[in-house]
């Protein structure tokens, strides 16, 4: 299920003391993942189900999480949520469903990037290092400030610009578009927004969204009723463009 033709990368390009953890109930897999991964020079730690995965995970505290989505015990959904309420810590799905809406869902629960198999190992490793680089501490100051075009937010000093034009937002309003451009390109849903700008206990309804992304338009779009930059996406939520 693994296509197993790599060249290993150049150790001065890899990360330094990066611990992945695999989880992984497939013998085979698991074992091939975890010895691509040892050579390149990270360090690894394995669960073969979700329990365990989500109780190593809190132990060792690893850098970034691969993560199976069908699991015993605890099926991949569940850890990755359990996962995101303690932390932000890069996760990368790996499934072998491969619909629109299953990647959707593995997205929403809060996964980084979601790999389908059969997947090559050198696809899998360039999306390693990738998400390691972006959640690297070096990173952080371009990770304060989200471009598209002549839309700008900088999130140290809570500035939205438009052209040379500041745009002013309430708090929600910021929160909203710092989440929709953060995941420029990906489909969020009303519930996910709801859960990440207003907290997962909030009991309102989602049309609270909908209100808040209409007022946003309104301040960042050319016409508000022909939107550009957040599109709409029937039966599920919104689109942020780039």
């Amino acid at each position: 299920m693994i296509d197993t033709n790599y060249h290993a990368t150049d150790r001065r390009q890899r990360p330094e003391d990066a611990r992945i953890l695999v989880v992984e109930d497939e013998t085979t897999v698991r074992e091939t993942i975890t010895q691509a991964l040892q050579d390149e020079g990270f360090s690894v730690v394995t669960a073969t189900d979700g329990l365990s995965g989500l109780r190593k995970a809190r132990d060792t505290k690893p850098d970034l999480v691969l993560l199976d989505l069908m699991l015993p015990e605890m099926d991949g959904l569940s850890l990755c949520r359990a996962l995101r309420r303690d932390s932000d810590i890069p996760i990368i799905m790996l499934t072998a469903r491969s619909t629109e809406m299953d990647k959707i869902i593995g997205l929403e629960t809060g996964a980084d990037d979601y790999v389908v198999k059969p997947f090559s190992l050198g696809e899998l490793l360039a999306r390693v290092r990738s998400l390691l680089r972006r959640s690297r501490s070096g990173n952080a100051k371009d990770q304060l400030r989200l471009v598209s075009g002549t839309l700008k937010l900088d999130l140290s000093s809570h500035r939205v610009t438009l052209g040379q034009d500041e745009i002013h937002l309430t708090q929600k309003e910021f929160n909203l578009l710092a989440e929709l451009m953060r995941n420029s390109g990906a489909v969020l849903s009303r519930d996910l927004l709801l859960e990440k700008v207003w907290g997962y206990d909030y009991v309102g309804s989602t049309h609270t969204v909908d209100v808040h992304v209409r007022w946003l338009r309104e301040k960042i779009e050319d016409e508000p009723s022909k939107p550009q930059r957040i599109v709409t996406i029937r039966g599920i939520g919104y689109r942020f463009e780039a």
